[in-house]
């Protein structure tokens, strides 16, 4: 009986992340990748209300998305349910029959950054 020795390449995952996408992750910045000289342009991200916690996504072990929404004068927390999928360097997110994909511009242990395939917006989030 012979023994055979393999080896797991990255090959296949090129440009993929290996840090798990289920947590919880605070909002922090919105913005675009400016079309005349291609920088990214971030802002604190405008649906954080003054004074109330930061807004966020759950991505929880069983597909489960969560959105948190503060907003009022009382911090009145919304909280809407969907799923999501992750297929390589895709996030897809969908609430009732509304799906959003993005792709997954970096993922570590501190930060989820991703920007909608439709309308090139940048979300950053921070863990």
């Amino acid at each position: 009986m012979g023994v055979f020795a393999t080896s797991c390449s990255n090959d296949d995952n090129e440009g993929e992340t290996i840090v798990p996408i289920q947590g919880k992750y605070n909002l922090r910045q919105t913005g675009i990748i400016n079309p005349i000289n291609g920088q990214e342009e971030l802002v604190d991200a405008p649906q954080n209300q003054a004074g109330c916690p930061g807004d966020y996504l759950e991505l929880k072990l069983s597909s489960t998305a969560v959105m948190g929404d503060y907003a009022g004068t009382d911090c009145a927390l919304t909280e809407t349910t969907g799923t999501y999928v992750r297929s390589h360097n895709d996030l897809t997110i969908t609430v009732g029959n509304v799906s959003s994909t993005s792709d997954i511009m970096n993922l570590t242990n501190k930060e989820l950054k991703i920007k909608n395939k439709t309308t090139g917006v940048i979300t950053v989030y921070s863990r």
